[in-house]
């Protein structure tokens, strides 16, 4: 039997996934968040982690861990296979107010995300360009950062989805306010744009491909696929 127990209007910040193509604002978001939780673990990926490691320092190494260290799993195909693990999206559909899903955790040493840090791609500036070939534009076709935060979003009765750097400010503003915990209305704020930012990504997707001919995409293959 499930035994849900209360759900709990604020969650403390304590376990933040980041993946994000744009960086800008990282050096400012990562000290606050540890300055306001000195406890707090990140987890990160690639281009980000290294990032990351740079503003914290030696000194600080140990709140940052590698997703593929937590995982198990390296990266792989280039960098294209990172977050898509069992690991990851146990961690961030898990509803820890629920008994059953927190023996789960426990099962398979996992562990709850809170929040995660994922911005995506930048299809739509890729496909404005006048040189895009369809080549080109599917290379910039995220998959891993989507999943990751539909599955927070779906969640946000306790994880906080945030997916736009000019959030960054409001939220270290709440958390401060609160002790290191974010609202379900702010959750709740954070899923709604989030969904609305996949769906204008997904559609401008499907819009750029509906453009394109047989014959154009045929045409900006590279010359040996495998």
């Amino acid at each position: 039997m499930n035994f849900v127990e209360k759900i709990d209007d604020y969650v403390r910040i304590q376990r933040v996934l980041v993946s994000v193509y744009d960086k800008g604002g990282l050096e400012t978001l990562v000290p606050e968040l540890l300055r306001i939780n000195s406890g707090m673990i990140l987890y990160s990926t690639g281009g980000t982690y290294r990032a990351i490691a740079d503003i914290l320092g030696e000194s600080r190494a140990d709140r940052l861990v590698a997703v593929s260290a937590y995982t198990g799993q390296p990266e792989m195909q280039g960098g294209l296979v990172k977050t898509l693990d069992f690991k990851i999206y146990l961690g961030l559909l898990s509803e820890t107010y629920n008994a059953a899903h927190r023996q789960d955790l426990q099962r398979t040493r996992a562990v709850a995300f809170d929040m995660v840090v994922v911005n995506l791609y930048p299809f739509q500036r890729t496909v404005t360009q006048q040189d895009v070939t369809p080549e080109r534009a599917r290379a910039n076709i995220d998959i891993g950062g989507p999943c990751m935060i539909r599955a927070a979003a779906k969640n946000f009765l306790r994880v906080a989805a945030v997916v736009d750097p000019g959030d960054y400010g409001a939220i270290i503003a709440e958390l401060d306010r609160n002790g290191g915990a974010l609202s379900l209305e702010t959750r709740f704020g954070l899923a709604q744009k989030t969904f609305s930012y996949t769906s204008e990504y997904d559609t401008a997707i499907a819009a750029y491909l509906g453009s394109c001919s047989p014959d154009q995409v045929r045409g900006s293959y590279p010359e040996v696929l495998a």
